[in-house]
């Protein structure tokens, strides 16, 4: 089954850790899709970050959707806004965190999977917002303010 926008409000979302600042909006993984790798919305409050992680051997694409941050690589820093992509390498640690007033929403994909679909699905769910409906729908929020 394809996934489609009338789905968002549907779809399953997780915190991974109760004190993480970020959520995930599970798109398609090997549990619903058979796929090896992962697709989903990583979504920041404003302020949140992801913890410093790195993966063995998955390569893991962000591709801003809205908003705006920093994303630390390998002791780099660059600023990321709506339209930018930033592809790691496996080993390389890094950070993504919002820096903007609204939240942070990026494409996420890793493949392979490595596991973290299975980290993520582990998690606490979390209620997909309408406000994260409405940006993912393409309608601006007033940049959530």
């Amino acid at each position: 089954m394809a996934f489609s926008v009338e789905n968002l409000a549907r779809s399953k979302a997780f915190r991974i850790s109760p004190t993480d600042t970020n959520y995930f909006v599970m798109l398609f993984d090997h549990e619903s899709d058979r796929i090896d790798n992962i697709f989903v919305i990583e979504i920041f409050r404003p302020g949140g970050a992801t913890p410093p992680n790195e993966h063995a051997a998955a390569h893991e694409f962000f591709h801003v959707l809205h908003g705006e941050g920093v994303a630390r690589c390998d002791g780099k820093t660059l600023p990321i806004r709506k339209g930018d992509s930033l592809l790691l390498h496996p080993g390389s640690e890094h950070v993504i965190e919002n820096t903007g007033a609204g939240k942070l929403y990026c494409l996420t994909v890793m493949t392979p999977n490595e596991g973290f679909a299975e980290l993520i699905r582990g998690g606490e769910p979390v209620e997909v917002e309408a406000d994260d409906i409405a940006v993912l729908r393409g309608r601006d929020v007033a940049d959530q303010r």
